[in-house]
């Protein structure tokens, strides 16, 4: 397993199947941040090229400039075609709230979330109280640091639940165009099965 990770590390992040907003991702630990933000009600890959659009189209990932841009100014480039999410006006007021919980918390560096944890619960707790992570999207961000950053305080596991666990559950097991797949078939397969013991 540990080979695995140190292949990961060597090729870096591989989420998007777009080699420049995967570069992006590597290079810019605020940018991961958003791609788990925008992961709900959209596809992941999709999801995980957000912080590449805002720095193509906003000139920079820092949280404090983000956080500072005027409001209609920053929707209006999140909008813009391919729009950074299905519903482009209320993530790209997400972002800029996130941004300023990074710039006031973290210092505008948003590794030092994850860095500066002191335990796989400390870590959750931290992404739990950022605005649109709930518990389950937290375990999922927890599983991605510890599987493909190597970010692996005492009880991360734990903290990811089945997350952390072989398999393809979550982006936290995308490694390539192939495992995205494998992921994508393991939700719809959640879904299905949600939908069935509901009634329908």
């Amino acid at each position: 397993m540990s080979g695995v990770r140190e292949t990961i590390a060597d090729m870096g992040l591989q989420l998007t199947g777009e080699p420049a907003a995967d570069r992006v991702l590597d290079e810019h630990p605020f940018a991961l941040l958003v791609g788990m933000l925008l992961d709900q009600q959209y596809p992941m890959e999709h999801a995980f090229r957000g912080g590449w659009k805002v720095l193509e189209r906003f000139g920079t990932l820092d949280p404090a400039a983000i956080a500072a841009a005027d409001p209609e100014a920053f929707v209006a480039l999140c909008s813009q075609p391919p729009a950074i999410h299905r519903y482009p006006r209320a993530m790209a007021a997400r972002v800029q709230e996130l941004a300023a919980i990074v710039q006031s918390e973290y210092d505008g560096d948003a590794a030092r979330l994850w860095n500066g944890a002191t335990s796989g619960r400390d870590l959750l707790a931290r992404i739990e109280a950022l605005p649109g992570f709930g518990r389950q999207k937290a375990r999922i961000f927890v599983a991605l640091l510890g599987k493909q950053l190597d970010v692996r305080p005492d009880g991360w596991t734990a903290a990811a639940g089945d997350y952390a666990l072989d398999g393809y559950r979550s982006v936290a097991d995308v490694v390539d165009g192939a495992s995205l797949q494998r992921v994508r078939t393991f939700k719809q397969e959640q879904k299905a099965a949600a939908r069935a013991g509901s009634g329908g």
